[in-house]
Order: C-alpha cells, then structure tokens, then sequence
C-alpha cells in the first residue's frame, strides 16, 4: 500500500475531489448515510472529524464502532437529529432504491439531517450515457450490462429533485460511463440556509 492509500483509504475519487477544492473541510461534522464498512471515512476520521453514519448491515456497522456514532438503520429510518451534519455522503446508495417511494424516503431520510448552508454529496448509478445499454424492469428500475438491477436515475429527475429540495447545484451534474458496465453520477448540493 503505498503513501496515498494509507491516508485515504479507499476514498471515492469524486468526494476526494470535495476535499481537494475545500467544500468538506477540517471541523465540519459529516454524515454517512449508506456508510457501509467505512470506505469513505477512513481519512476523514483518522483526521478528527466529527463523524456519524447509517447503514442497514450491522455486520459492516460493527466495523466501525456503534451506539451514538453509527448506527444499524434505514436511512430513510435513521434516528439521527435533524440538521446534525455539515456535510452528508450519499455514496453508491440510493441506486438501491426499491421505486419512487422509496428512493424519495432515502433522499429525504439523508436530507433532514442535513445543516442549513451544508452539502449533499451523493454518487449513484444512473442511465446517462448508457441509455440504450440499459434494460426497464419497471418504473425506475433497470437491468445494467454488468447485470446488476438498480434503479436508475438521469438528468431530469436529478434537476427535478433538486428544485424540490430548494437546492443549489455546487457542481454540474458529473456522470462516469464504465464501458460495458454501468453509469455512475456525481450530483452535489448545497442547501439553503
């Protein structure tokens, strides 16, 4: 493992951008909403931040501490205060939406609890740039050329969302296409204060 590695972790590389350009800095708290085993909070909690997360694993909540910390919840559940966090991460987990209803709990469980003037960082799968690649299961859900199944979303619904939340748009919508694979997107949000 070399320098890099041991300092970050296993980071996405799209949240690590975040930190680069200063929109998650020393200080804030951050919520993991999805955390799983803690891919993206091991920089993040090796430097002192104050760190919470969800995840409905509790084998990988176990991982990293529970109780008051981190939790084996719903996120749509979770019993984390409103307005707790300066920053919550989103990373490949809303893509595992069972339909609208439930993508729309997830995003709102994950948003509440978000700081006013805080950000929404969040990566998921989507059909931008694979379109014809995908296949419709029914409503929002897909089978992908790596034959997963998720629920997918693009560039409307995104845009769509984000004035139902009465957010501002930190970043243009970002998508990465993995040939053959999937689609993964990076929508990133600021919430009015």
């Amino acid at each position: 493992m070399n320098k890099l590695q041991q300092q970050f972790g296993p980071i996405d590389i799209y949240l690590f951008d975040q930190l680069l350009r200063g929109n998650i800095a020393p200080g804030m708290t951050i919520f993991d909403a999805g955390c799983g085993y803690g891919r993206n909070l091991h920089y993040l909690l090796a430097e002192g931040y104050d760190v919470y997360g969800v995840d409905a694993d509790p084998a990988a909540v176990a991982t990293l501490g529970s109780g008051e910390r981190f939790r084996a919840e719903a996120i749509e559940q979770n019993s984390f205060p409103d307005a707790l966090a300066d920053v919550v991460i989103s990373s490949a987990v809303l893509h595992f939406a069972r339909d609208d209803d439930h993508f729309d709990a997830m995003l709102q469980g994950s948003w509440r609890v978000l700081k006013p003037g805080g950000l929404f960082f969040c990566r998921l799968a989507s059909s931008i740039g694979i379109e014809k690649q995908v296949k419709l299961i029914g409503g929002r859900r897909y089978r992908l050329p790596d034959t997963s199944t998720r629920y997918l979303v693009d560039e409307e619904l995104l845009m769509h969302k984000t004035g139902e939340l009465g957010a501002e748009m930190v970043d243009p919508i970002k998508t990465t296409v993995v040939q053959n694979q999937r689609s993964m997107t990076t929508w990133v949000l600021r919430k009015a204060t």
